[in-house]
């Protein structure tokens, strides 16, 4: 008898513990997240809430937006039994909202019995501001002259701040930067590849509740026609230059196959490397006056030639020259252009041994086939100091300098950069603006 009363409460106690490990299992309330979870928005806004319960699973969910008295359901949703976690997308714009702030307020309860059967609750406030009104553009520079191949510069004012600006034409985007004087500078280009019909320049900004505005500005753009060039690819230059590059491919045995690779494959990433640099950009002007040739050359190859590759008497391959290249004798002094930083100064698979040095707004100058290097980057070089010597390293034919001039990764003319009034004319005039 006695033991059938020790089992009895035996099984009491451990049926009390069993329940109180099942009551108490769960006592955390889901985890909210809300993405933004403050500042400004508009209808077109993407609100990304996430739950997770990593308990018994969620239960239901409501959503309210609160602006003033207001209060308006936004969503309502219960869940099956043992979801953890959801992400859903918030979408106001079905609902009549005011500038200015607004609540938006979760209510997320769990699975759990705790509390009696009601689960655990949770409830959290997020504080936005409501904004549905573009950016306000004043475009301050008058006359904007481009060729095609060259740069350009707009500035322009802004009443708020902004996520996005810059100028833009199709698919091509150039950042604009704020200066202390509170006006924006953007430096953009008229790509030698883009055909005149397709370059219409706009200024677009982008607030930071994502709307968007353009505004047109005043330009003339003149067209220009590019050399076109043969380029012979002789045996013996094969035999001089395909070992320096062999180790990338290592694959590949023959001489031109290689060659063809070099030219096609690792330009294209070089050309991505460049433009990769080109956002490592000071936001304000680091150049002082005009860009100084480099002393005592000859030009050897123009800006945009349009190169047609043969060997053996057939045509292999074609490229456009994107620089000017300069020669006088080997392993000639290479000055700095104009003052700035260097940002690259190391080797750059068709360039050689290369350095490149930004002079801000998304200005920079290129050195390429150098046989010496004597800056480093985040070194900051004058106007006219050495920076090393020039070779023919990478794919060059002989000892010369190949000079570039980039615009946030779009190379542009180098000789505009050379002339005196053309840079006050189109560039430095319209940074003096207050």
């Amino acid at each position: 008898m006695k033991s059938i009363k020790k089992l009895f409460f035996l099984v009491i106690i451990v049926g009390i513990i069993s329940a109180g490990v099942f009551y108490f299992r769960d006592t955390k309330p889901p985890q909210i997240s809300l993405t933004p979870s403050s500042g400004p928005i508009s209808k077109k806004s993407k609100l990304l809430l996430a739950l997770n319960d990593e308990g018994v699973g969620l239960k239901n969910l409501q959503v309210m937006v609160v602006q003033g008295a207001n209060q308006l359901p936004l969503l309502k949703r219960d869940f099956p039994t043992q979801t953890r976690v959801v992400d859903l997308e918030l979408d106001l714009a079905s609902l009549k909202l005011e500038e200015g702030g607004i609540q938006i307020e979760v209510l997320a309860t769990d699975q759990s019995i705790y509390h009696f059967g009601k689960g655990n609750t949770v409830q959290q406030l997020f504080n936005l501001t409501y904004d549905t009104r573009p950016p306000v553009i004043s475009i301050l520079s008058k006359a904007h002259n481009l060729t095609k191949g060259g740069s350009g510069l707009v500035t322009f004012s802004l009443n708020e701040d902004v996520d996005k600006v810059g100028v833009q034409f199709g698919e091509h985007f150039f950042p604009a930067y704020l200066q202390d004087s509170g006006i924006y500078a953007c430096l953009f280009a008229y790509p030698y590849f883009v055909k005149s019909e397709d370059f219409v320049p706009r200024v677009v900004a982008q607030d930071l509740a994502g709307n968007e505005r353009q505004a047109g500005i005043y330009y003339r753009a003149n067209n220009k026609k590019f050399r076109q060039r043969k380029i012979n690819i002789s045996k013996s230059f094969l035999d001089q230059k395909i070992p320096e590059f062999e180790a990338l491919v290592p694959d590949m045995t023959d001489p031109l196959e290689i060659f063809l690779y070099v030219n096609r494959d690792v330009r294209t990433k070089n050309r991505a490397q460049i433009v990769e640099l080109g956002r490592k950009t000071s936001a304000t002007p680091l150049w002082e006056g005009t860009f100084l040739r480099q002393p005592q050359t000859a030009t050897l190859a123009q800006f945009a030639d349009y190169r047609t590759y043969y060997h053996e008497g057939k045509e292999i391959d074609k490229t456009v020259h994107l620089g000017q290249d300069l020669a006088s004798v080997a392993q000639a002094e290479i000055i700095a252009e104009n003052s700035g930083e260097v940002v690259w100064s190391e080797y750059l698979g068709i360039y050689g041994q290369c350095v490149v040095i930004d002079h801000g707004l998304g200005l920079q100058s290129l050195y390429a086939h150098m046989s010496q290097v004597s800056v480093q980057p985040g070194e900051m070089v004058t106007r006219g100091q050495v920076i090393g010597r020039s070779g023919a390293t990478g794919m060059a034919g002989g000892d010369h300098l190949h000079l570039g001039i980039i615009v946030s990764g779009v190379p542009v003319q180098p000789i505009e950069w050379w002339d005196k009034s053309w840079l006050e004319n189109n560039i430095d005039s319209k940074l003096k603006i207050n």
